[in-house]
């Protein structure tokens, strides 16, 4: 009887060990004339191997940002520059024009492994400057 609860107790715990934990976020705001969403997807795997606790993640993201207004409004643009930070880092993008831009949607995307993950109550701070104009506002969970 006594093995039998060992062998319980030890397949209980390696069930335990084994788990994957999906992330599905989107992060939302606006200014007065932008705004943006941050959506963020990570899985992490936590297991054993050789008797040690072993953790893996991976993730990606994609940062879109829309002018609100209309593209002719757009048409006399020579240069946006746009930003957001988060707990992981930051990214930043400068476009320059000759001719004015054919959308009002911009975007970056990436990924990592290993890297540090977006916690479900970040605060993404965007930056926005178009020619002498910029404004700033904050991301939030929207499935918080």
């Amino acid at each position: 009887m006594k093995k039998i609860t060992t062998f319980l107790i030890a397949i209980t715990l390696l069930i335990a060990c084994s788990e994957t934990t999906y992330n599905d976020y989107k992060f939302s705001g606006e200014s007065e004339h932008w705004e943006a969403e941050y959506s963020y997807k990570g899985t992490e795997k936590w297991g054993e191997k050789n008797g040690q606790r072993t953790y893996s993640n991976e993730d990606s993201y994609q940062f879109v940002l829309k002018y609100k207004g209309s593209i002719e409004e757009l048409s006399s643009l020579k240069k946006l520059e746009y930003s957001y930070e988060t707990n992981r880092g930051h990214g930043k993008t400068t476009e320059e024009y000759t001719d004015p831009p054919s959308t009002r949607t911009f975007s970056s995307s990436g990924s990592s492994k290993g890297g540090a993950k977006i916690r479900v109550d970040e605060v993404i701070k965007v930056n926005v400057k178009w020619d002498d104009f910029e404004e700033s506002f904050e991301l939030h969970n929207d499935s918080k």
